[in-house]
């Protein structure tokens, strides 16, 4: 049995491809301090045979922090598990709903949906490879295979393992015709079958993902599960996250301006530039802190027509926020 899972999942952010990069996740990390950060999904093999360091370093502020592994090899999945427990992670989670061609091919991902029994090995070997909590993230069903007695027997199979945290994405995938980004919204959101997932298994944390806008939207969510995962708005809308700890976790509000949280990262980008990291890698993740506000188009077009080019500097992330003209916050 794992005894460091004590995690607070009620708010996470959800591994996305490209997208949640170490940089990503310390700026996320400025807007709240309990959310749940995820990486990308990496796979075994780049873990195994690849760059560790580059795949698996992370910053130690950006704690509470899981790993999303694909595969499905249990030996293969163990091994990452153990390099992956070196590193400080504090969850290791399963990827079990990317619908991409490419992860299919290698037998990863929501393909893994139509193999219960394979997911239930891995996730058993993965648990006694680490004592870290292990985890994992599916799909409502695949194709033909998405009705609530394959979804049920699915869980059921896997919480052989002993795992306790099923993070549902709240739609089916379609692994033959519909790219992953249209996987992302063309199957229909179904949120009234995690409810009954968390009610037909009241021993299971249950988290529900997919198309999560708000923080009224998560709170009516939490009445019926135990934790929300945002993916897309957490990243474009960033700002939204500033009051997770006060909506969700209870916390002081905290009253932080856009501009605050920006000049609390500051320190952190001129750390990596002195590191030779450059800036684009990390500007790429603040263009939407200022969406909705005035002045934030012209944020957006100064960094990312300035921050590709050769030495750039923090000069152009301090000049991009002299566009902006946020209004002060009211007492």
């Amino acid at each position: 049995m794992n005894t460091r899972d004590i995690l607070d999942r009620r708010f996470c952010v959800a591994p996305m491809m490209d997208w949640t990069d170490r940089h990503c996740r310390a700026f996320h990390r400025t807007l709240s301090k309990h959310a749940v950060l995820y990486t990308e999904m990496v796979t075994t093999g780049a873990i195994i045979f690849g760059d560790q360091e580059r795949h698996l370093a992370f910053n130690d502020t950006e704690h509470p922090v899981a790993l999303q592994l694909g595969g499905s090899n249990p030996e293969e999945l163990a091994k990452s598990c153990q390099i992956a427990e070196r590193y400080g992670y504090d969850e290791i989670n399963l990827n079990v709903g990317c619908p991409s061609d490419r992860v299919q091919n290698n037998m990863i991902g929501a393909c893994l949906m139509a193999h219960p029994e394979l997911v239930k090995d891995c996730m058993i070997a993965m648990r006694e490879a680490t004592q870290l909590p292990v985890t994992i993230k599916h799909r409502l069903g695949i194709d033909d295979l998405d009705n609530d007695q394959h979804l049920h027997n699915f869980v059921a199979t896997v919480a052989e393992s002993g795992c306790k945290t099923f993070i549902v994405h709240a739609r089916k995938a379609i692994l033959a015709g519909l790219s992953p980004k249209e996987n992302r919204d063309v199957p229909p959101l179904q949120y009234d079958r995690v409810y009954k997932l968390k009610a037909l298994f009241p021993d299971l944390e249950i988290i529900i993902n997919g198309g999560i806008k708000t923080l009224s939207d998560s709170e009516t969510h939490l009445q019926h599960v135990d934790g929300v995962m945002l993916g897309r708005e957490a990243y474009h809308n960033p700002y939204l996250m500033a009051d997770v700890d006060h909506t969700i976790y209870g916390a002081p509000s905290a009253e932080v301006s856009r501009s605050d949280i920006l000049r609390n990262y500051v320190p952190y980008i001129e750390q990596q530039l002195s590191l030779g990291v450059p800036l684009n890698h990390i500007s790429r993740h603040i263009l939407g802190l200022f969406h909705g506000v005035r002045g934030g188009k012209q944020f957006r077009r100064h960094i990312s027509e300035q921050a590709h080019k050769p030495g750039a500097m923090i000069n152009v992330i301090l000049d991009a926020l002299d566009k902006v003209h946020e209004e002060p916050k009211k007492d």
